[in-house]
């Protein structure tokens, strides 16, 4: 699949999660910062960043570096956690810095000179069991090493066919909330 979009890099802070790929066959991942990409300007057509930018201190810093290793016209698609009302257990051990409204994440997008193209909330499907079960949590005191914990085996395959439908009303629009939100943006010159 790969092949018809042209070769895919990575890049991991973790010494640990590099050779994990490695291991696997996965020779393209590098070790490195997103606010020191070890890549040359104007490398890339597209950057992904997929729950990355709510761990940097300074997230417009590593979005202007992402925008550095783009090619002019280049894209990037961001993915974010979203409302800060949602902050769990998971997003302590994840070391989260933030979660984002859609606004916000459009606002640091936008400081680090990329032009926004289309974005969105995503994940609404989940996004009343989180609350629910992040709340209940809260009010009760309970804990958790990692909300990886809390699984239910038996709802995995209809939760996953749920949240990959949301896919048919994202191409068609927008949705007015979600547990993450979504952002596509362009490098103009």
């Amino acid at each position: 699949m790969l092949a018809a979009y042209g070769p895919a890099e990575g890049v991991d802070i973790s010494p640990q999660a590099v050779e994990f790929c490695r291991e696997r066959g996965l020779d393209s991942v590098k070790l490195g910062a997103i606010e020191h990409l070890p890549y040359e300007s104007n490398s890339f057509d597209l950057v992904t960043a997929l729950d990355v930018i709510e761990h940097l201190d300074d997230d417009v810093a590593g979005l202007r570096e992402m925008l550095r290793v783009l090619r002019p016209d280049g894209r990037l698609l961001v993915f974010v956690p979203a409302f800060m009302f949602l902050w769990g257990v998971q997003d302590d051990v994840s070391n989260h810095r933030r979660r984002y409204t859609l606004p916000h994440l459009l606002k640091a997008v936008e400081a680090a000179g990329f032009s926004i193209e289309w974005s969105s909330y995503a994940n609404i499907s989940f996004f009343l069991p989180v609350l629910l079960v992040r709340s209940v949590m809260r009010w009760l005191g309970l804990s958790a090493a990692t909300e990886y914990e809390i699984n239910i085996p038996l709802l995995n395959g209809p939760f996953s066919r749920l949240f990959a439908a949301e896919r048919f009303v994202l191409k068609r629009g927008k949705l007015p909330f979600g547990v993450s939100a979504v952002c596509v943006a362009r490098r103009v010159e």
